[in-house]
Order: C-alpha cells, then structure tokens, then sequence
C-alpha cells in the first residue's frame, strides 16, 4: 500500500513539475514573432465558436432547474421578490464559470489531448522538430491562447442566458413582477461579481488548455496511449477547475 502511495505521489509531482515546465516555456513563446495570430484565429473558431451550442444548452437548463428549487423555498417566506438577485449571483459567481468550465474541459479538453496526442504516436511532432518547427510554438501556444481568449466569453453568454432562462421560470411559477426580478439583480449584484466570474474564466481556459496539450504531448504509443491521456486529460482539468473554484471564490469573494 505505501509502495503504491509513494508511486502515484511520485508520478503527480513529476506530472506538476512538466505542467510547470510547459507553462515557463508557454510564457515564453507568446511574445514571439511567429505567425500566431493566423493559428489562434482557426483555433478560437474550431474550439471556441463550435462551443457556443453546448454552453447555450448548459446554462439554460442549469438556469431553469436553478431557478426551479428556489423559488418553491422562497415562496415559503415571501421572498419571492429576491429570485432575481439570487439567481445573478448564483450565475456570474459560481455555476456559470464552472459549469461551462467542466463542459468545455469535456469537449475542447478531450479534442486538444486526442489531436496532439495522434500527433505525438504517429512521429508528426519529431517531423516538425526535424523541420526546425518549435513544437511549442505551432502546436501549444495557439491552442491555450484560444481557450483562454475564447472562456470568457463563452461564460459571459452562460451569463445571460442563465439568467434569463430563470426569467422564464420565475415570473410564470413565482408569480412576481417581471421588474422585481431584474430591480433584485442590479440591488444586489455588483460589478465586481461580474468581473470575478470572468477572472475565474480566464483561469479555467488556461489551466484547459495547458493540461490538455501537454496530456496530448506526453501520450504513449498506440490508439489505447491517447485514449488513456484524453481521460487522464479530462479528468486532471475538472479536478483542477474544482480546486481552483475554491481558491479563487476565496480570494474574489
């Protein structure tokens, strides 16, 4: 039992000391002068704009079964006035950043490990490394820059849309007025509430993208090498996203 402890404590330092790694070499790669622009533009479209279903879908029925649960608790005090406030701060603070967090990890985390890490077993990463093609540069750094460029936004729109998806709920099953519910949000949400959840954002596309590439970077050989680093990359994202929450609830809040 201690033999496998001290295996599996061994191998999550040396997994955090290659993250580490893989970040000094990130950060010091994108001030470069390669042409990133053109590739970060490609990859914002194929893992940012095909996302936008998945979080519209998300967000809407979080919003609605959200809204669901506390407008029968609050009808029991008569605070039904307060659903709108709730339901923002709810939102922008907490279950839109991490909802969509843990969904994009699931999609844009799976798709980034599986593409690099066919990469990596069919020697197309050592043809780019003969060709003098830093693989950092034209593989990880455009990849993380869109996830990070592309989860504010697509919280922003979890936002929204889970916010208005309680509308739906709470005017027709609260019976409130429809002002009540919009006068509750601006009274009791501030703008730094907004501006946390989008930090939280930022922090979520980054540690997606950075853990994806270098899961995808490190897959062993065959089909069943990059299947195992895509669950280990889905996996390793939602721990990291929860943890992160946490702390940086802790900190923002």
């Amino acid at each position: 039992m201690l033999n496998n402890f001290g295996i599996k404590v061994t191998h999550f330092l040396d997994t955090l000391g290659g993250i580490t790694r893989l970040s000094k070499r990130f950060f010091e790669n994108i001030f470069s002068t390669y042409h990133l622009l053109p590739k970060c533009v490609d990859q914002i479209y194929s893992l940012g704009i095909k996302s936008l279903l998945i979080t519209i879908i998300t967000s809407s029925f979080i919003g609605l079964a959200f809204t669901l649960q506390i407008v029968r608790e609050f009808q029991k005090f008569g605070a039904n006035y307060m659903i709108g406030g709730i339901v923002g701060l709810a939102m922008w603070r907490e279950l839109a950043p991490l909802l969509t967090g843990v969904a994009i990890s699931a999609r844009i985390g799976a798709a980034i490990t599986s593409e690099i890490g066919s990469m990596k077993v069919t020697e197309q990463i050592d043809a780019l490394k003969a060709l003098s093609q830093d693989p950092i540069k034209y593989l990880v750094v455009p990849r993380v820059l869109a996830v990070t460029f592309m989860m504010p936004l697509l919280v922003a729109l979890a936002d929204a849309v889970g916010f208005l998806s309680g509308y739906l709920i709470a005017i027709p099953i609260g019976n409130i007025n429809p002002y009540a519910y919009f006068k509750s949000a601006t009274i009791m949400l501030s703008h730094f509430d907004i501006i946390g959840g989008l930090i939280k954002a930022i922090v979520f596309g980054f540690l997606i993208g950075l853990i994806s590439c270098y899961k995808g970077l490190n897959a062993k050989s065959g089909a069943k090498g990059v299947g195992k680093a895509t669950t280990q990359a889905v996996v390793t994202n939602l721990i990291c996203i929860f943890i992160s929450n946490y702390f940086l609830s802790f900190i923002l809040f």
